[in-house]
C-alpha cells in the first residue's frame, strides 16, 4: 500500500462526525422519502468518484515525477487504465458507473465481475441481476449503463487460476475496489475472499494506485473489524454521505488510507415524513463518536504565578514485591510525563527501593514509602490528583493498599486516574461486589474519575473475553462506563475515549498516534499526561479533559517519528521501531509548548 498524505485528503482539525452503518442507512432512506431518486444519488455518487479519482490519479502522477520515477514520462503520456472489481450490490453499481464515466473521459477501463453469471450480462434478457426477477434495482441499471456504454469486463470466476490470463487482464495504474459496501458485518468468504487476494496482489505486482468505494471491502464499517485480514488494502477511501466509523479504529487505519469525504445529501436538514419516524431519524443524526486530530489550544501561564499554581499530583505504584525486580520503571514514566505535561509538583508513593532511581531520573520530584499508609494518606489529603496503579502489584498487600488509597481519595473528593494494576484490582473488587464499586461510582458523579484499560483490562473489568471486546469496542467503552462510572479510554489503534456527566456522554476518536507507540510503559506515561493536566486548575475544563489527554500522548507520539517538513529538522525523531516510552516526556513538552497561545 502507498502513502499519499499530500493528496486532497488532508487531516482536518476540526472533530469529524462519525456514523454507523444503520445510521447511513437511514440518513438514505429520509432522502428518499423526500422525493429524491435513489439511482440519482448512485449516478451523482459515481460523478463525483470520478472526478475524485482522476484528480487523485493526476496527483500521483506528478508526485512520482518529482520523485525521479523514470516511468512517468511512459505512463504518464498513454492512456490510463483502470480496473474496477464490482460486486453484485449497490456498490458495485457505483462501480459499473464509475467504469462509464472513466470511459467516456478517455481511460482504457476494465470492469472484474465477481459473484456474476453469464446470462447477469444479457441486457435484453428479462432474468435481471436479481434472485427477484421482476426487480429492477439500482444495481442493475447502472450495469445496463456500462454495458451500454461499450465497457469491458471480465468475471473473476473465468480468469481465476488461470496465471497467465489474469497477469495481463489485472494491469491497471489505478484500481477500484467496488465488491462490498457497508452492509458486510462477517468475513468474506469463498470466491470473494479469493477475489480480495488478488486484488490485493495484482495492486501490489503493479504498483497501483488503490481507491476503495465508500469503504474498504472486508471492512465492518460500525466497528472496524476485519476478519482474518480478509480485506482490501486501500490508498484512499472515497467515503459517501457520512463519515463511517469503523474507517478509524481498530483495523480501520490499516486498511482505509487517507480517507476523503463525499457527503452528497445534506442528510443534517433531512427529516422524516411522519412524527413516528422523527425521533429515529434524530437518532441517525447523532454521531456515534467524535474524530479528533488536534488537541485544544492552550492559554498563557500568568506571570505571577508559582508551583502551587499548576497543582500537585500524588503518583501511586513502582511496588516491589516478594524480593522481585518490580515495577518501579511504570511509576518514574508517569510522573516524567505528569512533570512534561505542566504539573507544578509531584509525589511519588513508590517502594523505597526505588527512591533512588526515581531522584535519578527525575530529581524534581519528592518521594514517600509506598507502603506508609498513614504518610501516603496525608499526602493524598493535600495533592490535587491522585494517579494510582502503575506497577502497584497484584497481590493481596497491593490490593489492600489500592482500597485504602482509593477510598481515602474519595473521602477527600480528589480526582482519580487508575491505569494498570488498579484496574486488574477493580475488576477483582467487582467480581467480589465489594462497596469500592459503588463508592467510586458515586464518586465520579461530581468528580473527575479517569479509567485508561487496554483491550485485555477492559475484558477483565467486563468479565469478557478479549475477543469479545475487541469485535465490538465501542460496546465495550460504554459497559465500563455503566458499571463503573467515570471517563473511560479504551486504548489501542484509534483510541475510543467516553466522557460523560449527568446529562450526555460523548465519545471520541483518537486519530493521532501511531504503531511505534505499541510499547511497554506507553500507557503510564499516558496516565502521566492525563493527570498532569487534571491538576493544572488555570486550565478550561476542555483543555483539562481526558480526549485532550490522549490526544496530546498521540501527537506527541507522533512527533517522534514524522519529519516535520523538508526543511526542517526534526531534533526528537527517533521512528517507529525504536521509540520508546522514555522519548515521550521530551516530545510532550514540545506539543504543550507548540499548542499554547502567546
Amino acid at each position: 500500500m502507498q502513502m499519499y498524505s499530500n493528496l486532497l485528503c488532508q487531516k482536518t482539525t476540526t472533530p469529524v462526525a462519525l456514523y454507523n452503518s444503520e445510521q447511513v442507512y437511514a440518513m438514505e432512506q429520509a432522502w428518499f422519502a423526500e422525493g429524491y431518486d435513489s439511482f440519482g444519488l448512485m449516478k451523482q455518487a459515481a460523478w463525483q468518484m470520478t472526478q475524485h479519482i482522476e484528480q487523485l490519479y493526476e496527483r500521483n502522477c506528478l508526485n512520482k515525477l518529482s520523485s525521479g520515477n523514470g516511468s512517468f514520462y511512459y505512463r504518464h503520456t498513454r492512456q490510463p487504465r483502470a480496473s474496477i472489481w464490482a460486486g453484485k450490490g449497490n456498490n458495485g453499481g457505483d462501480g459499473w458507473l464509475i467504469a462509464s464515466y472513466l470511459q467516456q473521459a478517455g481511460w482504457h477501463v476494465q470492469v472484474i465481475t465477481v459473484g456474476f453469471e453469464n446470462r447477469d450480462f444479457e441486457v435484453g434478457n428479462t432474468r435481471e441481476v436479481s434472485d427477484a426477477a421482476s426487480v429492477t434495482t439500482d444495481a442493475i441499471k447502472a450495469l445496463k449503463v456500462a454495458l451500454s456504454t461499450g465497457c469491458d469486463y471480465q468475471r473473476f470466476e473465468d480468469i481465476n487460476g488461470s496465471q497467465s490470463g489474469s497477469e495481463t487482464s489485472l494491469q491497471a495504474d489505478v484500481y477500484i475496489d467496488a465488491l462490498f459496501g457497508i452492509g458486510l458485518d462477517r468475513a468474506p468468504e469463498g470466491i470473494y475472499k479469493q477475489a480480495i487476494h488478488a486484488f490485493n496482489q495484482a495492486v501490489q505486482q503493479n504498483t497501483g494506485l488503490t481507491m476503495a468505494v465508500d469503504i474498504p471491502s472486508g471492512l465492518v464499517a460500525s466497528t472496524g473489524e476485519v476478519f482474518n485480514r480478509i480485506a482490501i488494502q486501500a490508498d484512499i477511501t472515497l467515503c459517501l454521505i457520512a463519515r463511517k466509523f469503523g474507517l478509524h479504529t481498530k483495523d480501520g487505519a490499516d486498511y482505509s488510507g487517507e480517507v476523503l469525504d463525499i457527503p452528497l445529501i445534506p442528510y443534517q436538514k433531512a427529516s422524516a415524513k411522519d412524527s413516528n419516524r422523527q425521533q429515529g431519524f434524530n437518532q441517525a443524526l447523532t454521531p456515534v463518536a467524535m474524530l479528533l486530530t488536534s488537541a485544544h489550544s492552550l492559554n498563557a501561564r500568568r506571570q505571577n504565578s508559582y508551583k502551587g499554581s499548576y497543582g500537585h499530583v500524588l503518583v501511586i505504584g513502582g511496588n516491589r514485591v516478594d524480593d522481585s525486580q518490580g515495577m518501579g520503571g511504570a511509576a518514574i514514566l508517569s510522573a516524567s510525563s505528569t512533570m512534561a505535561t505542566g504539573a507544578g509538583k509531584i509525589t511519588v508513593a513508590c517502594h523505597k527501593a526505588f527512591h533512588g532511581a526515581l531522584l535519578t531520573t527525575l530529581p524534581d520530584a519528592m518521594t514517600i514509602d509506598l507502603h506508609d499508609v498513614e504518610g501516603v494518606k496525608r499526602l493524598i489529603k493535600t495533592a490535587s490528583v491522585v494517579a494510582i496503579g502503575m506497577g502497584l502489584g497484584r497481590d493481596e498487600k497491593a490490593e489492600a493498599i489500592f482500597i485504602s488509597y482509593i477510598q481515602a481519595a474519595i473521602t477527600e473528593k480528589k480526582p482519580i486516574v487508575i491505569d494498570a494494576d488498579g484496574l486488574y484490582h477493580l475488576a477483582a473488587l467487582q467480581m467480589d461486589n465489594h462497596e469500592l464499586i459503588t463508592q467510586l461510582r458515586e464518586h465520579s458523579a461530581d468528580h473527575q474519575v479517569c479509567l485508561t484499560p487496554h483491550s485485555g483490562e477492559a475484558a477483565k473489568l467486563l468479565d469478557k473475553k478479549i475477543s469479545q471486546v475487541e469485535s465490538n469496542r465501542l460496546a465495550a467503552i460504554k459497559q465500563c462506563a455503566v458499571t463503573y462510572g467515570g471517563d473511560w479510554v479504551l486504548k489501542g489503534a484509534g483510541s475510543l475515549i467516553l466522557e460523560q456527566n449527568s446529562n450526555y456522554s460523548q465519545v471520541y476518536v483518537c486519530g493521532v498516534g501511531n504503531a511505534g507507540m505499541a510499547t511497554a510503559g506507553m500507557g503510564d506515561v499516558l496516565s502521566g499526561v492525563v493527570a498532569g493536566l487534571l491538576a493544572q486548575q488555570d486550565l478550561q475544563s476542555e483543555v483539562r479533559s481526558l480526549h485532550q489527554a490522549v490526544v496530546i500522548h498521540g501527537l506527541a507520539g507522533d512527533t517522534l517519528v514524522n519529519q516535520t517538513s523538508s526543511n526542517e529538522s526534526n531534533m526528537l525523531l527517533v521512528g517507529q521501531r525504536g521509540l520508546q516510552a522514555q522519548d515521550m516526556p521530551a516530545a510532550i513538552r514540545h506539543v504543550m509548548e507548540s499548542g499554547t497561545r502567546s
